[in-house]
C-alpha cells in the first residue's frame, strides 16, 4: 500500500495573529527534558519538530519577533515570538542546524497535532521524576541522557534531505567567500 501523501501541517500562536505551515514532513520530532526547555516552555518538556526553514512558511501578515537566548550548549539559540501574546512558535539554534527551523510541537493546531509523536526523548537525565517513560521505550523510541547525532535517530529520509541540506549550506558558505 503507498503512504499517504502529505498535507501541509498547520499552527499558530495562543492568539491566532501568528500562523504559520509546515510544507513537509519533519526531519525530527523530539521531546526535550533540558532545564532551558522546561523553563522557556513553562512546562516538563518541550516537543520540537525540525524542519528544514525552506519548508516552514509564516502565513499571517504579522510576522514574529525574534529574540536570542543562551541554551546549555553554549550556541545560543533565535526564538520566534508572536508580538502579541509571545508565544514562541519556532527556533533556531545555529551550527549544523542554521537552515533548520525547530517548531514547537505545542503550536501546530489540533489536527495537525495528531500527526506528531515524538521520535526521541533527550536530556533525560533533568527530566521530572514524575515522568515515566517505560511506555515509550516499550514503542521503540530511544531515551537518551543527553543529545544525539542524526544518524542514530532519523528515519533514512530525513537524513538524506538533511544531508542535501548540509550540501546547500556548503555551496552557499562557499560562494559567499568569493565576490
Amino acid at each position: 500500500m503507498a503512504a499517504e501523501p502529505f498535507t501541509p501541517l498547520k499552527g499558530h500562536c495562543t492568539c491566532k495573529i501568528t500562523t504559520y505551515e509546515v510544507l513537509a514532513p519533519f526531519l525530527c520530532t523530539n521531546c526535550c527534558h533540558c532545564t532551558c526547555c522546561q523553563r522557556e516552555s513553562g512546562a516538563a518538556f518541550a516537543i520540537n519538530c525540525i524542519i528544514e526553514s525552506s519548508n516552514f512558511r509564516i502565513t499571517s501578515q504579522t510576522k514574529p519577533i525574534i529574540t536570542n537566548l543562551p541554551t546549555a550548549s553554549g550556541n545560543g539559540q533565535k526564538i520566534a515570538r508572536c508580538p502579541n501574546c509571545y508565544v514562541v512558535i519556532a527556533c533556531d539554534y545555529g551550527g549544523d542546524f542554521t537552515w533548520t527551523t525547530f517548531v514547537k510541537g505545542g503550536t501546530l493546531d489540533d489536527k495537525s497535532k495528531k500527526k506528531v509523536k515524538p521520535e526521541v526523548h533527550i536530556y533525560t537525565t533533568t527530566k521530572l521524576g514524575w515522568i515515566n517513560l517505560t511506555n515509550e521505550k516499550e514503542r521503540g523510541i530511544p531515551i537518551l541522557e543527553a543529545s544525539y547525532k542524526a544518524a542514530q535517530v532519523w528515519r533514512k529520509d530525513a537524513l538524506e534531505r538533511f544531508e542535501a541540506l548540509k550540501q546547500k549550506m556548503k555551496k552557499a558558505e562557499e560562494a559567499s567567500k568569493y565576490p
